[in-house]
C-alpha cells in the first residue's frame, strides 16, 4: 500500500559505538525520504559513515561490523550536522525502534553539534517496532520475512535496516488495513507507547497535560511544582548523566516559572 504521507517522511537507522544515549556516538546514519507522492528522494538510501571522535567497542562492531579503520577518514557529526539537519527540515520520522532510540541519539548529537533541534517539535514519529509489537511482538528481521516474504540480507547494516523498515511498514498497511489507518497521524498516535515531552522518556505527562518526571523519588510529581519546593533538583539534573535534549526540555520548564 503506497503511505499517504502530507509531508516527506524519513525512515532512517543509525549504527552507534553502544546503547548509551548521553556517552555513545553515532557511526553510520541511513536515510530514506519519501515524498507524498510516493517517490524515494534520490532512488535510493543516502547512507554515511561518522566518525565519533571514540573507540568503537568490540561488542559494537560485532553487531554492525564497523571498526575504528573503517571510520577513521570519516566526517564527524559535527562537520556533517548543519547539511543533514537542512534535508531533515519539514520532514516527518519513522524508524524501527526509533522512538526510544535512534531519535533521542540523534538529538544528542545534534546538541552536541551545537545545532537546532526545534524542527523536532513539529514533526511526526512513526515507529515501526512499536506497531509490530502491538500487533506480532518480534524482531525486525521476523517482520520482513512476515510481511515481506523475504529474508533480511545484511541486517544490523543502517541502508538494509532502513529500507526494510520502510518496506515493513507498507506491508503492515496492506495486512492490517482494519486496524491501521494509512496517515501519518494515526501511525504516529498508534506507535507512541506514550507521550513524553523530552524522547528519553524521562519527562511525561499527566491527564491535564502538566509535564511529570517519570522517575526517581519524584516519579509522577508536577516537574514545576518539584522545581518550586526543592530548586536544587534543577542543578542536580544539569549535572547529572541526563541527555542534553532531556536537559534542554527541562530548562524550558524552569524558565518559563519566571
Amino acid at each position: 500500500m503506497k503511505l499517504n504521507l502530507k509531508r516527506p517522511m524519513v525512515f532512517f537507522d543509525l549504527e552507534t559505538t553502544g546503547t548509551n544515549i548521553s556517552t555513545d556516538r553515532i557511526v553510520e546514519i541511513s536515510v530514506v525520504k519519501v515524498m507524498p507522492d510516493g517517490s524515494i528522494d534520490g532512488g535510493a538510501a543516502k547512507t554515511r559513515r561518522i566518525n565519533p571522535e571514540m573507540p568503537i567497542p568490540a561488542e559494537a562492531t560485532a553487531v554492525h561490523h564497523i571498526t575504528d579503520e573503517d571510520v577513521k577518514d570519516c566526517p564527524t557529526f559535527r562537520q556533517y550536522a548543519k547539511s543533514l539537519r537542512a534535508y531533515l527540515e519539514g520532514c516527518d520520522f519513522c524508524g524501527f525502534n526509533s522512538n526510544r532510540f535512534d531519535l533521542p541519539m540523534l538529538a544528542e548529537e545534534f546538541m552536541r553539534a551545537e545545532v537546532d533541534v526545534e524542527f523536532f517539535k513539529r514533526a511526526k514519529y512513526v515507529d515501526v517496532q512499536n506497531i509490530y509489537h502491538k500487533l506480532m511482538p518480534r524482531t525486525l528481521v521476523a517482520a520482513y520475512k512476515e510481511y515481506c516474504n523475504k529474508d533480511l540480507e545484511g541486517a544490523h547494516s543502517a541502508d538494509a535496516d532502513t529500507m526494510a523498515t520502510y518496506e515493513v511498514l507498507c506491508a503492515q498497511l496492506d495486512k492490517h488495513n482494519n486496524e491501521l489507518e494509512n496517515s501519518v497521524e494515526f501511525l504516529s498516535e498508534f506507535s507512541t507507547r506514550a507521550k513524553t515531552a523530552d524522547f528519553a522518556g524521562r519527562i511525561g505527562y499527566d491527564e491535564n497535560g502538566v509535564e511529570i518526571i517519570t522517575f526517581g523519588k519524584h516519579k509522577g510529581k508536577s516537574v514545576e511544582e518539584v522545581f518550586r519546593k526543592e530548586p536544587s533538583y534543577y542543578d542536580w539534573i544539569m549535572n547529572g548523566d541526563f541527555p542534553n535534549y532531556t536537559k534542554k526540555i527541562f530548562t524550558e520548564i524552569k524558565l518559563r516559572l519566571k
